[in-house]
């Protein structure tokens, strides 16, 4: 769950980095929270755009202040700016989904992990109306989420949609975090570090996601991919 441009680009080498963090043992009893809702723009209303928002902020200010880090360190260690991560701490900004991986791996937490967690019944049936959908800055990449949130610490499941002629570019996750995409409908071009596949529907490929790596679509019309990550904890 990444930005996306237009059309496909090289992807830089991985710059070197600070010592990544060490993971948080388990949230704050704090941040649970009832059932995620909408980020970016998409299906939902203002209300709950507005909830996410700030369950997000409370997230982000819990999890950076239990580590012990100033706005400077998380900025320094997540690449994103110190006035933006002041804006989401504060509520005043819905942050894209790039910025929010970067934020995770900084923290050393899931991706799910900053949209607040549910308490998850033995036996849940999830919707498709209740499946909130994410989507990249420019709405060429969206991401649903095939699980209930905080069913699984280690494991998240999602639906993707590119569409054509478009590249979505990631930012390396946590360590240890690794991906299965599963092709449904049309083409994939994977780039992991300095490999690159290409595949089909039927087609599926797992790689190491610690590292910098992008998904596209090479064909005219969209496709769709299930996309399982897999974190060590």
């Amino acid at each position: 769950m990444t930005k996306s441009i237009p059309r496909a680009r090289a992807v830089s080498p991985a710059p070197s980095s600070p010592k990544r963090p060490r993971p948080v043992d388990a949230v704050p009893a704090e941040l649970s929270a009832s059932a995620t809702v909408l980020l970016l723009s998409g299906e939902g209303d203002e209300v709950g755009a507005a909830e996410l928002t700030r369950r997000v902020a409370d997230t982000v200010r819990v999890l950076r202040k239990a580590l012990g880090y100033s706005l400077d360190d998380l900025a320094h260690r997540s690449g994103v700016s110190r006035a933006s991560l002041s804006q989401i701490e504060t509520a005043k900004t819905n942050p894209t989904i790039a910025i929010l991986w970067k934020i995770a791996a900084a923290l050393g937490v899931p991706f799910a992990t900053l949209l607040g967690e549910e308490q998850v019944e033995r036996v849940r049936v999830l919707r498709r109306g209740d499946q909130q959908v994410l989507r990249s800055a420019d709405g060429r990449m969206e991401s649903r989420p095939l699980m209930p949130a905080g069913a699984s610490p280690q494991v998240e499941m999602y639906e993707l949609r590119l569409q054509g002629r478009s590249i979505s570019v990631s930012e390396p996750h946590a360590k240890g975090t690794t991906e299965t995409l599963f092709v449904l409908t049309g083409t994939l071009r994977l780039r992991a570090a300095d490999e690159v596949h290409d595949l089909a529907a039927g087609d599926t490929v797992f790689f190491h996601a610690d590292v910098h790596h992008s998904y596209e679509n090479t064909g005219r019309t969209e496709a769709r991919y299930h996309n399982v990550i897999t974190y060590t904890r």
